[in-house]
């Protein structure tokens, strides 16, 4: 059995009135970059979701945990993602981005789970 390392990385990249949601036009750039990131062969499957006014991306893929191609899909999708909300003069655009180069690693909060990890039950 292959390993398998499941991604789930957040950024607030911009929301609708305040710390409210993420709105359609954001998830939309994400989608497309991770629909590409699948045609690329970089992730296996993905589903990008939010909570509140978060972007989250949960990215399946056989890379290992922290990999940088991994990190840097992630790191360019929330720019676009927040260059977008800046077009879109949404609340907070980009504020989760404090840097305007990627690093090697998204954001160092993020976590990665292999096959077996049994997580946390809430």
């Amino acid at each position: 059995m292959s390993k398998v390392t499941i991604s789930i990385i957040k950024c607030d990249v911009g929301s609708l009135a305040g710390h409210y949601i993420v709105p359609k036009p954001l998830f939309d750039v994400a989608e497309k970059n991770l629909k590409k990131a699948i045609e690329e062969s970089v992730v296996n499957n993905f589903c990008v979701f939010n909570a509140g006014d978060d972007l989250e991306l949960l990215m399946v893929d056989g890379k290992g945990e922290q990999n940088p191609e991994i990190h840097k899909l992630a790191w360019d999708t929330f720019k676009e993602c927040a260059d977008k909300a800046s077009q879109l003069k949404l609340y907070a655009a980009g504020q989760d981005l404090l840097k305007t180069t990627f690093s090697g690693r998204a954001r160092d909060g993020s976590r990665r789970c292999r096959n077996g990890d049994r997580g946390t039950r809430l």
